[in-house]
C-alpha cells in the first residue's frame, strides 16, 4: 500500500479532545483558529451571563465565553491547564472559548459517530452534534455554530 489511498478510505475527520470538569468534549478541528493561553480577560456590561468579556488577540478584539457557564455548569476555576480555543465560525467572526484543559486530537471515523438516541433537553441537544467513539472513550462532539450561536454579539 505504498502510500495509496484506499478508493473506500472514509475520510476521518479530526476533533480537538476538550476537559471541561469530568466531561470530555470534542470540537472539529476546522473551527479552531488558535490556542491561547489564559490572559486577562476585560468585562463587558450587559452581555449574555455566559460571555465572561473579552481579550485582545493580535489587535483583534474577540469575545470569550465560558462554556462551563453556557452549559450550567460551576464557574470556572483557572488553572495552569486554563485554554481560550479560538473557534472561526462559518461566518469568518472570531469567538473564544474557555476550557479546562486540552487534551489531544482524535481522528474519528465518521461512520462511527452515533446521533444520540436519548432524548435530552432541548436547548442540550441542539449543543451536541454526536458522540464520537474513540477507542474506548466516548466523546460527545460539540455543534459549534449551536454553542457559540444566538448570540456571538457581546
Amino acid at each position: 500500500m505504498d502510500g495509496m489511498m484506499n478508493e473506500n478510505a472514509v475520510e476521518e475527520i479530526q476533533y480537538i479532545v476538550i476537559r471541561i470538569g469530568d466531561e470530555q468534549y470534542g470540537i472539529n478541528i476546522g473551527y479552531v483558529d488558535n490556542i491561547v493561553r489564559m490572559q486577562r480577560i476585560t468585562r463587558v456590561p450587559k452581555s449574555q451571563p455566559y460571555y465572561v468579556g473579552v481579550i485582545n488577540l493580535r489587535g483583534e478584539v474577540v469575545p470569550v465565553m465560558s462554556l462551563r457557564r453556557r452549559f450550567d455548569l460551576e464557574n470556572d476555576s483557572y488553572e495552569g491547564s486554563t485554554r481560550i480555543i479560538i473557534l472561526k465560525l462559518e461566518d469568518q467572526s472570531l469567538v473564544g472559548v474557555i476550557v479546562d484543559e486540552v487534551r489531544e486530537v482524535v481522528n474519528l471515523n465518521p461512520e462511527t459517530i452515533e446521533t444520540p438516541s436519548f432524548k435530552l433537553d432541548e436547548k442540550n441537544a441542539a449543543y451536541l452534534a454526536g458522540i464520537g467513539k474513540n477507542g474506548e472513550n466516548l466523546i460527545s462532539l460539540l455543534n459549534i455554530e449551536n454553542v457559540v450561536g444566538e448570540s456571538k454579539t457581546v
